[in-house]
């Protein structure tokens, strides 16, 4: 079994690529829910859904999120009355919030509801939010008149569009938030633990604040290998090399490195930083070099064998 933690757009790409070199059913992905937003009275899950609709082929291919051939008539309807629509919700979609949101008001937990969506897209893949209790991202930016004020992800990463310096990151109720039905045993039972090509501040370290899921990680150190965010010293999508230098670390794969030494024995990094392979080495990882920019379903799919060959050993 592969275990991939995983949450966003890299993560989503990933794993259209792992899919694509070993069965669907020997992978599970644990989910960051810190995205995750109430909002027009529906329970919103954006990595979940993301992920969900990358794998069944449905992604908008543009946006990266999203259906493809979506429409927006509600939004505009509801642009009419003044009501909030900085965070585009299109048609077909709201049919997933809505699904969420009366199954989760029918009691029903989110690890759930997310395997029912996942098989109403024909999903063969185990999709596990990282948690069914409430966990949120919230970041500390500057207000309009200098003080520190806290925001919540969307507010941040959609209405803000990121564009403001973040001073520090909590992830609100993970003293609490217990993992998913099988979060813990899927990591400690892989063959292969991966970090997602993924923000690490802000979809990686949301679901490492679950409650024993670090540990369950640096547990498996030895069979976990992350792959690098960064490409030649940028995100290829998102503020991760922005955060990263706004809160004190290098925005290089050297940086990632240092981060990630504690959770995994090595870290595949793209050849435009082959210059930097000996550096990671030094951070305490074994560093492998391939294309990382998965620009296409066959360079996701290479790049997930050369992740699994780097600790899985051929049979």
């Amino acid at each position: 079994m592969i275990t991939v933690i995983a949450g966003g757009v890299g993560a989503a790409r990933f794993l259209s690529g792992l899919v694509q070199v070993r069965p669907p059913e020997e992978i599970t992905a644990i989910v960051n829910v810190g995205d995750d937003v109430e909002l027009h009275g529906l329970s919103i899950s954006p990595d979940l859904d993301t992920i969900t609709y990358t794998l069944a082929g449905a992604i908008d291919p543009v946006r990266g999120w999203g259906l493809a051939a979506e429409s927006w008539q509600a939004m505009e309807t509801l642009g009419r009355y003044g009501g909030t629509t900085w965070f585009n919700l299109g048609d077909r979609d709201l049919g997933t919030h809505m699904y969420r949101t009366e199954r989760r008001g029918e009691g029903a937990p989110l690890s759930q509801i997310t395997a029912e969506i996942a098989a109403g897209w024909g999903l063969e893949l185990r999709l596990l939010p990282a948690s069914d209790d409430r966990l949120r991202t919230k970041l500390t930016i500057d207000g309009v008149d200098g003080r520190p004020i806290e925001i919540g992800f969307q507010e941040y990463f959609v209405q803000r569009q990121h564009s403001v310096p973040v001073r520090a990151i909590r992830f609100e109720g993970a003293g609490e938030a217990q993992p998913a039905p099988g979060v813990i045993d899927a990591i400690a039972d892989a063959e292969c633990v991966v970090i997602a090509p993924s923000n690490p501040l802000i979809s990686i370290d949301p679901v490492l604040a679950v409650d024993g899921v670090r540990d369950a990680v640096t547990a498996a150190r030895e069979r976990t290998v992350a792959v690098s965010p960064i490409v030649a010293g940028a995100a290829l999508k998102g503020p991760a090399d922005r955060l990263l230098e706004e809160l004190g670390h290098s925005s290089t794969v050297v940086g990632v490195a240092e981060l990630y030494a504690p959770l995994a024995s090595t870290l595949v990094i793209d050849e435009a930083d082959a210059a930097l392979a000996s550096a990671v080495e030094e951070s305490g990882l074994r560093c492998v070099v391939a294309p990382t920019v998965m620009s296409t379903p066959a360079v996701a799919a290479a790049l997930a064998d050369t992740v699994l060959e780097s600790i899985v050993p051929d049979e």
